[in-house]
Formats: structure tokens, sequence, C-alpha cells
């Protein structure tokens, strides 16, 4: 079977660290991929990875390609996606990617991209490990596993302990990402119309008010209430500060519980650390909980064959999930 291409995509930070790029493309070949766009690793303008003209150019030029590769991945987060939404192409992104199996595959900056391209061309994504995390030092195996297992099967599931969440049973399409990203383009024309939905969020080092103020964000903008169930994913470095006099997190994640008027589901292992879920964006999926664990099952999004198990480089290490 000749190896599925792989293009890398740069359309927000530059390259911090060359060598966790390196070892994430040569894990990528030794899993089955032709790797291609190596020099979009090698642009920097400010704290981007190239000009904005250039890192639009990178989503553009899917809509052109001659040949579609199987998988476009992102090379890291920061910022630099606002930029480009008033930039792409969108009705020859919808006529070249809807529908195709082309899968792109990033998070964190990536969810404006990603909520754009569903509100403005109807493509989907999947909310996965970037190019930075598959380059990790030490390698993250689960991370891994759940990469090649997801675009390497027709549907999936993943479970994790739900702690005292109450039962419940609901289908919807599964869609989100990071939090803050995602408030930043609500009443937007690139912030989709999802009814009905399974929403998930993540975030990183904000303090725990902001998350809670990012979530009455979601409630009070009608967006909370017309989902099937809200899921928390890891919410890494989101400590009080010493005015907070009690007020955390957990507090934070309590008033939401009784505010949002739908089931809030916690501990997805999915974020900014440890073990990285691929997820598929717009995908039609399916949330339980039952006796305190969640399961959540997707199906019907882009996938390969052959793709089960982590490259040979990863045997044996152990992984931080």
């Amino acid at each position: 079977m000749p190896p599925i291409r792989l293009r890398l995509i740069a359309p927000s930070g530059y390259t911090p660290d060359p060598a966790a790029m390196a070892r994430g493309v040569a894990r990528l070949r030794a899993a089955g991929f032709a790797v291609e766009g190596e020099e979009v690793l090698q642009r920097a303008e400010l704290r981007f990875a190239g000009s904005d003209a250039e890192r639009a150019g990178d989503i553009n030029a899917l809509a052109t390609a001659a040949d579609l590769p199987g998988v476009a991945l992102v090379t890291r987060g920061g910022y630099g996606v606002s930029r480009l939404l008033g930039h792409l192409h969108y009705d020859a992104l919808h006529e070249r990617l809807a529908g195709s199996d082309l899968a792109l595959v990033g998070h964190s900056d990536f969810t404006a991209l990603q909520l754009a391209l569903y509100a403005k061309s109807g493509v989907r994504s999947f909310a996965g490990p970037l190019l930075a995390d598959l380059g990790a030092e030490p390698a993250d195996e689960a991370t891994w596993t759940e990469f090649l297992g997801t675009l390497g099967a027709a549907s999936r599931r993943v479970a994790w302990p739900a702690g005292d969440a109450a039962d419940a049973d609901v289908h919807g399409p599964l869609w989100g990402g990071n939090l803050a990203v995602l408030c930043s383009l609500l009443g937007t024309p690139y912030f989709p119309r999802i009814d009905d939905g399974i929403l998930f969020v993540e975030d990183i080092a904000e303090p725990p008010y902001r998350i809670e103020r990012l979530l009455y964000q979601l409630h009070l903008s009608g967006v909370l209430g017309r989902q099937r169930a809200l899921v928390l994913g890891d919410f890494i470095d989101c400590r009080p500060g010493p005015r907070d006099n009690g007020y955390d997190l957990d507090a934070a994640f309590a008033q939401l519980g009784r505010m949002a008027g739908v089931p809030v589901v916690r501990g997805l292992p999915h974020g900014h650390a440890g073990r990285q879920l691929t997820l598929p964006f717009g995908a039609p999926a399916r949330l339980r909980v039952a006796g305190g664990q969640a399961t959540l099952a997707f199906s019907g999004y882009p996938h390969f064959a052959a793709l089960h198990a982590p490259p040979a480089a990863l045997q044996g290490e152990a992984g931080r999930g």
C-alpha cells in the first residue's frame, strides 16, 4: 500500500523548536505517511509562520490542488488564524473539500479555522495533535494511538471517568475546541450555527474567573442552551489568583453546572497536555454517561486503512497520558 500523503500547514505561530518538529516528521514517516510541505517550518515573520498572505495561501492551495493529500496537519498553535479569515476562498474550499476524504487536523488556535471552514464552507476537520505534539519528547504514545486509531477506522469510541456527572444519553454533531478561541468568534460570520450538538471545550493558562466568564458568554449568547451536552476537556495551568479567596476552577465548574441547563460532563482527556484525543469536528456522535463512566462514540469522518499502531520509534517509550 502506498504511503498516505500528509501536507504540513502553518496558519499560526512560527517554529520555536525545530528539533521537536524534526522528530514529529520522522515519526510520521515511520508511521507510514509521506510528509510534504516541510518548507513551512522555515518561515517566520514576527510571531507568525510567515506573512498573512503565505499562511492564507497554505489553506487556499487546498482548493486548487490537482491531487489532495490524505492529511493536512497543522504545525503548531499560538495565534494568527484570525488574521486569515477574511482572506480565505470559502466557495472554492467548499467545492473542493466539502465531502472530500481530506483529514485536516490540529487544535488550539486552529479552532478558529475549524469554525470558519464549517460555517462558511461546510468543511469538516479534526481536533487533534499538532506536529509539535507528535514531536514532543518524551513521546506520548496514547496521543499517537488515538491519532492513528481514529484516522485508521470508520468509527471510534473513547471512555473516561466522569465523576459525579448525572447519567445521560444524547446524540448530535460533535464540535468545539479551545474555549477562548471559540468565544472570540461569537457574533461573527465565522461562528457556525450548530443546534443539538455535543460541544467540547478546553483551555490553558486562563484563571478560573476568565474560564467562567467565557462559559457565561456561551450561555448568554444562547449557544450553550442549544446543545445536547457540554463536555469539559483539560484546563491546564488555570490557577486562581491571590484575590480569588477560595474561588477556583472547581467553583467555576460548579456554577456552570447550576446555570448551563444542559448536561455537563468533565474529564475528557483532550487539550494542551497529556493524552490528546483526535475528535472529528462536525461528525455524528453519541455521548453516554452511566455510573460515573462517560463514553463518546463517533463515526462518519474521513479515514484510511492500516493506521493502527504508533511508529516503531515509539515502541517501549512511556506515554505521558
